[in-house]
């Protein structure tokens, strides 16, 4: 029983309105326009493009044609063909084409510049930035000293406050090797002229108490003093920027907020008993829910068998059957999560058995499995699709084991299933190289707190975006071996509801309610709920969110 706690966004990105400005007019299905540095032949030269793949994506929640470009390709009068533009300064004193610098300075629609480079304008004559945008900017701001074992946090600016919540900015430091996890560095800038310029949102110096604008607006142009997509999890600033997105682009959408619930890993052998008592409860709230069913159980090392290998189809799996016959009729609706949720004969990372290893991609090497192919991911899919029909069940979506597939799997999820239920892992390459001791490939997972219509890889992705309770148990299960609590998911969701069309979305593993363990698994799962509920959602099925 390997339990994973679903946070492949909370620190992954593996490195590190003011009544005086004009409005934008609404565009149906803007055209915008992503640019970020790329410089070629340094260890972060891809480092851009990951950040500008999930910028990608949320945008596709406003239905928009996206253009990603490198930054140096960028060609006189470009972004005039677009509604908005946005530039990704990733890389320390990268230097902006001169065409992209003055398109910039004078175009009349939304443009919007992240962290690094803006000095490259802000500080040159021939540019008047500060005369025409009424900011100023007075470089760049990190941590207020060096970090030693003595004094493992020094403080930076940590904290952006948007609608009376203080989001945090993801930090840890590692003293044995000096290292931090953290990406501190801010954009400091000063208005200079309130009447052209507004910081819509500020950001605070935890420990100095200094407070700067965090996302500055003057007039079409937007200055946004970080990259908000770097360690990016449930409470963090990240939240803060996906809210504003509606403000830059001018689609406001209405304030509205759904909520789902999953029951996960559901097997061959799941408890009839904790399934039906979940049903029972959720079913007499009138909350529909949705169940991640895995078609096909494999054991091939016996390693819950005692050494024997076993495999069961969904034809002979009755707990299975059992448990979804008795609560489709009760609100559920079926999630097919993956095909067997594990890959061959090998412990992927565990134990080979469904339910505990990744199916679509090996995280022992970190690379794309060895069959990895549209066609492969295909001939899996269709068989858990034909398990699953030929007994009766209709899936609504997809959802990846453990969130996680290769870039040819996600595109064939994308052909396969109208929607997909998850976080999503993406990588600056078909087939990355993840691997080496200085590789330029990146792989990022995303958490959206709102439906992307279509992400990079084509999937419509309906948010998880809260986890799951999880209980520490390491003396059964070394893999379990922390505590997130219900409480933990409810403040999730408080911040996640900060974003006007901002969902709850968690899941929950019905093996918590198993008496062997002596777990309060449905006082928990019961609080979430309750707790949830009483934010204002309105519950619904994978097939109704929208």
């Amino acid at each position: 029983m390997k339990v994973f706690l679903r946070v492949l966004s909370l620190a992954l990105t593996f490195l590190l309105a003011a009544v005086m400005l004009p409005a934008q007019a609404a565009t149906a299905q803007p055209k915008t326009l992503v640019l970020y540095d790329a410089p070629p032949g340094t260890e972060f030269e891809k480092l851009g493009m990951s950040y500008a793949i999930m910028l990608r994506n949320l945008l596709g929640h406003f239905d928009a044609q996206v253009e990603l470009m490198p930054v140096q390709k960028y060609t006189a009068g470009k972004m005039a063909g677009f509604d908005a533009t946005f530039y990704l300064g990733a890389y320390y004193d990268n230097l902006p084409p001169a065409t992209f610098m003055a398109d910039a300075a004078t175009t009349q629609k939304p443009m919007v510049w992240f962290k690094y480079n803006l000095w490259h304008m802000a500080w040159a004559p021939a540019y008047n930035f500060t005369a025409n945008r009424g900011m100023a900017l007075s470089g760049l701001r990190g941590m207020n000293a060096v970090p030693s074992a003595a004094n493992p946090a020094p403080g930076f600016f940590d904290t952006v406050d948007y609608k009376g919540k203080s989001f945090k900015k993801y930090y840890s430091f590692d003293s044995a090797r000096g290292q931090i996890n953290a990406d501190p560095d801010v954009g400091v800038v000063s208005i200079t002229d309130p009447v052209k310029s507004v910081a819509v949102v500020t950001v605070t110096n935890s420990v100095t108490g200094e407070k700067a604008p965090y996302i500055t607006r003057s007039g079409n142009f937007w200055y946004v003093a970080d990259l908000p997509f770097s360690y990016i999890g449930p409470r963090d600033r990240y939240l803060v920027f996906t809210d504003v997105l509606h403000d830059i682009l001018s689609i406001p959408h209405a304030e509205s907020h759904q909520a789902l619930v999953r029951l996960e890993d559901v097997g061959a052998l799941v408890s009839v008993q904790a399934m039906k008592t979940l049903t029972d409860y959720l079913y007499g709230k009138k909350i529909p829910f949705s169940i991640a069913a895995i078609p096909q159980y494999v054991d091939p090392l016996g390693a819950y068998n005692g050494g024997i290998p076993q495999t069961v189809p969904l034809s002979q799996a009755s707990n299975l059957k059992r448990s979804l016959n008795y609560a489709i009729p009760r609100g559920a609706e079926i999630v097919m999560h993956g095909y067997t949720h594990q890959y061959g004969k090998i412990k992927n990372p565990h134990t080979g058995v469904s339910g505990d290893d990744y199916e679509f991609w090996n995280i022992v090497t970190n690379t794309p499995v060895a069959e990895d192919s549209q066609a492969w991911a295909a001939g899996r899919m269709a068989s858990g699709l034909m398990a699953l029909q030929s007994n009766g069940y209709t899936p609504v979506a997809w959802e990846a084991p453990h969130y996680q597939g290769s870039a040819a799997s996600s595109r064939m999820a994308a052909n396969a299933f109208k929607t997909t239920y998850q976080r999503v892992v993406y990588y600056t390459a078909d087939t990355p190289n993840l691997t080496a001791s200085i590789s330029k490939d990146f792989a990022v997972g995303q958490v959206y707190p709102y439906l992307i219509k279509q992400d990079y890889y084509g999937q419509r992705v309906i948010p998880e975006n809260l986890g799951n309770i999880e209980y520490d148990i390491r003396a059964i299960d070394p893999s379990s071996n922390y505590n997130y609590t219900a409480q933990d998911i409810i403040t999730n969701a408080e911040f996640a509801l900060t974003v006007r069309d901002g969902y709850a979305s968690f899941f929950f593993h019905p093996f918590w309610l198993e008496p062997i363990l002596a777990l309060p698994g449905f006082a928990d799962f019961k609080a979430v709920i309750e707790g949830i509920s009483r934010l204002g959602v309105t519950w619904v099925a994978p097939s109704k969110a929208q």
